[in-house]
């Protein structure tokens, strides 16, 4: 995967050495230690970002926020080692899969424990992946392919799927895959069966309250304003290294880096790469990481608003109107990578893809045969900063070069939970939008951007309504992908990205560079591409 690196950050040796004269000084006084960290873990740590979240339900969440609190509360079977390649033990303490990758079994951990004191066993397991698979929220998808998931006894649990999923044991390093406590759960209103998406009554619950065993559990929730955890005082493992965190919903990156500098947050997320080269203070680390995350233009055919048949040659005439550089230039002043697909890259399949073309002249043919210069679109987005790109600017830069060819676009910035209810209601005709891996694995890109019936952007796109939109083929593929050996994961996914491209339902248009942000004293901080930010690593010097 190709970054380009952010030159020119101020070194920080003078702070550092600040920080070990001043620790040598606390560690001879010896009790001075020992008050001083426990000051340290008592201490909040704020996190300040614009969040996502619409919900805290961790098997109806589906958002880059969404992941960084359903990972800290609950646990997963699998996880994903700091390399985001890796496969490691979890509430799993091992696991074993029969030969043509259709039946997995899992020997859960003795000593795992949720919150309130009481074990993980294999029928929460089995509750918690029948509820994901059932209530057919936005990570549902995560689920497909199971046919049946057993315990037969209390350490035990065995998933058989109905076709070879290669990919099975990284879906399950996915946050939305954690564990919950199913008798506590279920006493508020969860259901786990076959009508679990009409009769599940549990979301307001989740809102205040949480029944994992991860690292820390829900202290609050004040939407738009600030989510609080408390570090869970029975873990069953390493003891988070602070004893609550808050992370303050902080819409501009601006806003961001000045509660940084002044102390007010201990960890910014959204720094762009222009503010992170502004940043001049001793006390506040910047680190720029190489990530998995992408920003895209989003067509809808099937929108009711549309004033006219949105074909394929006017999606590859949208597609062909965008100045790719110029928006990388525009939203993260260079710092930034093209791609080609709806799969980051670096992952199975993206390797000598076509890269994104701009040809304003090929575009405007392609919309005059179309009969669709002159048109005026609904372009409404959420009003964010994701991954230290302004979705606005986006967007103005967006309608400045499809102004170029003839159309126009009526932009609607919008909070996060009303586009999204715009989204899979009327439908918007283009949007922008934003994505971070739920694991390691390019079947889980197929399987939201894919658009073949059921998927979340054959939804989104209102594709039902626009005959021809739809593309069996890359379920077709994507079958034939699960059951490939890892030697043919590459070839099978690069097909599937071919196909996606054609489709020029979602067009990349950045993958941005992550920066870390942090003052010094913070510990733990590192990108990971299942779960964001892992909060459970985070501790203070």
């Amino acid at each position: 995967m190709t970054f380009e690196a952010i030159s020119g950050f101020p070194a920080r040796r003078r702070a550092r050495r600040a920080i070990g004269a001043a620790a040598a000084a606390a560690l001879a006084a010896g009790t001075m230690l020992g008050a001083a960290a426990a000051r340290a873990q008592d201490k909040p740590l704020v996190i300040a970002r614009s969040m996502d979240l619409d919900t805290l339900d961790p098997q109806r969440a589906f958002c880059d926020t969404c992941q960084i609190y359903v990972s800290a509360v609950y646990e997963t079977l699998v996880g994903l080692g700091a390399d985001n390649r890796t496969l490691v033990p979890n509430v799993a303490a091992s696991w074993q899969v029969n030969g043509d990758q259709t039946v997995f079994t899992f020997a859960l951990d003795p000593k795992a424990t949720f919150a309130d004191g009481s074990p993980v066993e294999a029928k929460d397991v089995k509750w918690t992946l029948e509820r994901l698979k059932n209530l057919k929220g936005n990570p549902a998808f995560l689920m497909d392919g199971v046919t049946s998931i057993e315990a037969p006894d209390a350490e035990t649990v065995v998933v058989t799927m109905a076709a070879p999923s290669a990919e099975f044991l990284g879906i399950l390093t996915a946050p939305y895959t954690g564990v919950v406590n199913s008798d506590v759960a279920a006493a508020n209103g969860a259901v786990a069966d076959a009508d679990a998406a009409s009769k599940d009554q549990a979301e307001p619950w989740f809102l205040k309250n949480s029944a994992g065993s991860g690292p820390f559990v829900l202290a609050s929730y004040l939407p738009d304003e600030e989510l609080r955890l408390k570090a869970n005082a029975g873990y069953w493992r390493t003891k988070p290294g602070v004893g609550e965190i808050v992370m303050r919903q902080t819409k501009d990156a601006v806003a961001q880096g000045q509660m940084l500098e002044s102390g007010a947050a201990d960890i910014a997320m959204q720094i762009d790469p222009d503010l992170a080269a502004s940043i001049k203070n001793d006390a506040v680390t910047i680190k720029p990481v190489p990530s998995f995350n992408f920003l895209y233009v989003a067509l809808s055919p099937g929108a009711k608003s549309l004033p006219k048949p949105m074909t394929p040659e006017v999606r590859e005439a949208i597609g062909l109107a965008l100045d790719y550089e110029g928006i990388i230039d525009f939203t993260l002043g260079g710092h930034g990578a093209k791609q080609a697909a709806p799969i980051p890259n670096g992952f199975p399949g993206t390797s000598e893809l076509p890269a994104p073309e701009t040809n304003v002249e090929k575009a405007k043919e392609l919309l005059a045969k179309a009969g669709f210069e002159g048109v005026t679109l609904e372009a409404a987005f959420p009003s964010m900063n994701v991954y230290g790109v302004d979705l606005s600017i986006l967007m103005q830069k967006v309608q400045q070069d499809l102004t170029q060819v003839g159309i126009t676009l009526e932009l609607q910035p919008l909070a996060f939970s009303v586009w999204r209810e715009k989204l899979l209601g009327d439908g918007i005709p283009l949007t922008t939008a934003f994505y971070a891996p739920d694991y390691f694995g390019s079947a889980q890109y197929v399987q939201f951007f894919g658009i073949f019936e059921g998927s979340s952007w054959s939804k989104r796109s209102h594709a039902d309504r626009a005959p021809g939109t739809l593309n069996p083929k890359e379920a077709e593929l994507l079958k034939a992908a699960l059951a490939a050996p890892a030697a043919k994961q590459d070839e099978a996914y690069h097909a599937i990205a071919l196909e996606m491209i054609k489709d020029r339902i979602i067009i990349p248009v950045v993958s941005p560079s992550l920066i870390l942000a942090y003052r010094n004293d913070v510990t733990g901080v590192r990108y990971s591409a299942c779960c964001n930010l892992p909060l459970g690593e985070l501790g203070r010097k």
